[in-house]
């Protein structure tokens, strides 16, 4: 009986043990912003704001003083790993869902805040809320 004890004993205190671990290593978190949010981190953090979308797709429509790394660039992990793991990532692509895909990678690359555009550049287009260019 006491060896049944000692056992459920250490085996709990492991459990907690590595739980605590985990939470260490794994503490970034993926955030969704509106563009109003984004843009209040824009004017109050230093950030990295990443068009993750082709360069087509870019010099057609973007957010401004972004930076262009293609998604799907067969150079894409070599590209994002110039950027600085310690200051934030800003990441938007057409509707989302290149950019929750980059978001995850760049969360097991090790990258400490990460914001994501909740709906992509197309949801807010049309939006007061955050500067646009258009090429004419």
């Amino acid at each position: 009986m006491k060896n049944l004890l000692r056992v459920v004993f250490l085996f709990m205190a492991l459990s907690l043990f590595s739980s605590c671990i985990d939470n260490k290593i794994d503490n970034a978190e993926v955030k969704l912003v509106t563009a109003e949010e984004m843009q209040s981190i824009l004017e109050l953090e230093d950030v990295q704001l990443v068009d993750i979308r082709s360069p087509k797709e870019h010099d057609e429509i973007r957010i401004a003083n972004s930076q262009n790394i293609d998604f799907s660039s067969p150079t894409f992990e070599e590209d994002i790993s110039k950027l600085d793991k310690a200051k934030p990532v800003i990441l938007y692509c057409k509707g989302g869902g290149r950019s929750a895909k980059c978001a995850q990678k760049l969360k097991s690359a090790g990258f400490e805040k990460i914001y994501d555009l909740e709906g992509g550049i197309s949801k807010w287009k049309h939006s007061d809320k955050i500067k646009i260019e258009v090429k004419s």
